[in-house]
């Protein structure tokens, strides 16, 4: 389960940020996460409630932000909307295509006190 280790990450970086700004805790954490980025959502959640105990962030609430997937069609030489990796081009077939947008992952914004 790739998302404990996502989660871990994202404690590390927020934990940071509360150093270097002096806060001593983080209320909600908004992530944007690509819907190609293959990331299990509910199985995020759960992760980052267990990895967060005891921390900065504990029992901070976790919104989540999809952003929907864009490729670049190749033969078409247009940007199309994908739900998912290796999906042919809605509008010739092509596999020819060069994910453009929602395989990221980023936090968003913070809200502390």
């Amino acid at each position: 389960m790739h998302e404990m280790a996502l989660c871990e990450s994202l404690l590390q970086l927020i934990e940071a940020e509360a150093q270097q700004h002096g806060f001593a805790r983080v209320t909600t954490v908004y992530l944007e996460i690509g819907e190609l980025a293959g990331v299990e959502l509910a199985a995020l959640k759960f992760c980052f409630d267990v990895v967060t105990k005891k921390t900065v962030a504990h029992n901070s609430k976790l919104r989540i932000v999809v952003v929907p997937g864009a490729s670049w069609c190749m033969p078409c030489a247009t940007q199309v909307a994908v739900k998912q990796r290796h999906q042919p081009c809605p509008h010739c077939g092509s596999h020819q295509l060069q994910v453009v947008a929602g395989d990221e992952m980023k936090i968003k914004e913070l809200e502390v006190v």
